[in-house]
């Protein structure tokens, strides 16, 4: 019997690391919304944002905030007492600010993860999700590497000598399209000028809102065995059509790649093929650590992909539409 899809989120308590982010707050109102008895701990080292959250969350009991940095294994030692599971979402994730500033960058994502891995297991918690990216399929930027490395990190800790309960798994997605660091909130803002800047006209891009994140860190909390990277099928869309659904009208400035960025985005590269299954509406790699990868109680009713098989936004056979952004972005354009 697989004990991960019983697992049951009601009467639970949950740290999120980087809270105060996008994912964190969308992340928090939806758990408190659809689960019941459920208290979250916010866990992120910026005060101001804490401050504003927690004038929405006033007077709620289920909601309690933490100063801390998870660069910092005492301060998440302390921070876990009474923790049943963690989503991992605090990370350095603008590609041009990692490139400039790569210590820090690796201090966070790579350090920063051992740390939450080394705690979680001397304080016997349940699960831990890890928020990965896009970027860290075939990396070429200093986020996308430390990403990877941080995925590689988490997959490990599952079988580090098999005497701890705590299982780890990862949810990798694309760009967030209601998320701070997303190129429609950035567009949004440029609208009354007229000119939208376009790094190259052959951009694509993967789409996916935070409800749907959040029901894939749910999915990962849920069915884990530990050791998988969960991955949701999600369209594909051109730089030129976001554009085109902020404002169709604007000019087009062409102003070049920044340092590290991609023409096209990575999921699922050719070398993971072998340990991929595909089901309905997600992927899951699972990890090539001890056959792991062939366990029939892991694969369930998913199917291999084929070999050579590659999840990109280019070749994506999901594409999304201007007009269809354009109706999301009127429907959503207040948050």
């Amino acid at each position: 019997m697989n004990d991960s899809k019983v697992y049951d989120l009601n009467n639970k308590s949950i740290m999120v690391t980087g809270g105060t982010g996008s994912f964190g707050k969308a992340f928090v109102q939806k758990t408190l919304e659809n689960f019941s008895n459920v208290k979250i701990i916010i866990y992120s080292r910026d005060e101001m944002k804490q401050w504003d959250m927690a004038i929405k969350y006033q007077n709620n009991h289920r909601i309690k905030f933490v100063i801390g940095d998870i660069r910092d294994k005492d301060s998440l030692f302390r921070a876990l007492d009474g923790v049943d599971l963690v989503v991992h979402a605090a990370a350095t994730k603008i590609v041009p600010i990692a490139e400039y500033n790569p210590f820090e960058c690796v201090k966070t994502n790579i350090e920063g993860a051992m740390n939450l891995i080394n705690a979680c297991i001397d304080k016997k918690i349940d699960r831990v999700v890890a928020l990965s990216t896009d970027k860290a399929s075939n990396p070429i930027n200093l986020y996308g590497a430390t990403k990877l490395a941080a995925d590689k990190l988490f997959l490990a800790a599952n079988s580090n000598d098999g005497s701890h309960k705590t299982k780890f798994s990862v949810v990798r997605y694309g760009n967030v399209m209601n998320s701070r660091g997303s190129v429609i909130p950035y567009f949004l803002s440029l609208k009354s000028t007229g000119i939208l800047p376009i790094t190259d006209e052959r951009m694509t891009r993967f789409m996916i809102n935070l409800d749907q994140a959040i029901e894939l860190v749910w999915k990962s909390i849920f069915e884990m065995f530990g050791g998988e990277i969960f991955i949701k099928k999600i369209p594909s869309m051109n730089i030129i059509e976001i554009a085109k659904a902020i404002d169709p009208l604007a000019k087009i400035k062409i102003v070049g790649i920044r340092p590290g960025e991609k023409i096209h985005e990575q999921m699922i590269g050719v070398e993971d093929a072998p340990y991929t299954i595909e089901y309905d509406d997600y992927f899951k790699i699972l990890p090539a650590l001890h056959d792991w990868s062939k366990d029939k109680k892991r694969i369930g009713s998913g199917k291999k992909v084929p070999d050579g098989f590659v999840y990109e936004s280019l070749s994506n056979e999901n594409y999304m539409t201007s007009e269809f952004l354009k109706k999301w972005i009127d429907k959503n354009i207040k948050d």
